[in-house]
């Protein structure tokens, strides 16, 4: 079961997996958050969101602590880190697009620093997410992608059982030219389906 607690007079998040700690940030997180989301190797893919500037990632660290105080919040991204060393090793989570009647439908993401890819990581930390987004936070759908020839980042949303539905061909102008993007979703059945009978 994925675990939130409450702070002192704030509500924060607190997820556990075999090896790693996901968090809300908090303010002592300031420069960690600066150095990962403008490393250049981290956001290849994510350019759209790369930080190019201090005063940028000022502006939108604040924002994400606002967001973390509300009753109502719409962005979960989690800070990731070793449990034994603490070290940073990069942020998963997902941010809600809309509300509907049967559930939130959020699109979920994930980048870590290149030491720390091809060990599972990301995967362990994305199931856990998952779990805690159907179990506890009242989502239906989940969507995600990728480009296609970032197969690590495919991988993960394979292995945590999600769904390929669309191959975008010449989707995205990327790195001087054109590429084709993979969409995958995940609904709550689809989930239950999948995990239900795992050790989780």
């Amino acid at each position: 079961m994925a675990e939130s607690y409450n702070a002192g007079r704030e509500k924060t998040m607190r997820l556990e997996t075999e090896r790693l700690i996901l968090r809300d940030y908090i303010e002592s997180d300031r420069e960690d958050y600066y150095r990962l989301k403008n490393d250049s190797e981290t956001m290849y893919y994510l350019q759209d969101i790369k930080l190019s500037s201090r005063q940028q990632a000022d502006e939108e660290f604040e924002q994400v602590l606002e967001d973390a105080k509300k009753t109502d919040r719409t962005f979960y991204f989690l800070h990731m880190e070793l449990k034994d060393s603490r070290e940073q090793v990069g942020s998963v989570g997902y941010t809600v697009e809309t509300k509907t009647p049967v559930g939130k439908i959020v699109h979920a993401g994930y980048f870590t620093y290149p030491k720390f890819w091809n060990n599972g990581y990301v995967t362990e930390a994305f199931r856990k997410v998952l779990e805690f987004a159907f179990i506890e936070d009242g989502v239906y759908r989940v969507t995600t992608g990728c480009l296609a020839e970032n197969a690590g980042s495919e991988k993960v949303m394979i292995k945590c059982g999600l769904i390929k539905e669309a191959e975008h061909v010449d989707w995205e102008w990327h790195d001087g030219r054109m590429k084709t993007r993979l969409e995958y979703r995940l609904l709550k059945d689809e989930w239950n389906r999948v995990w239900q009978k795992e050790d989780i």
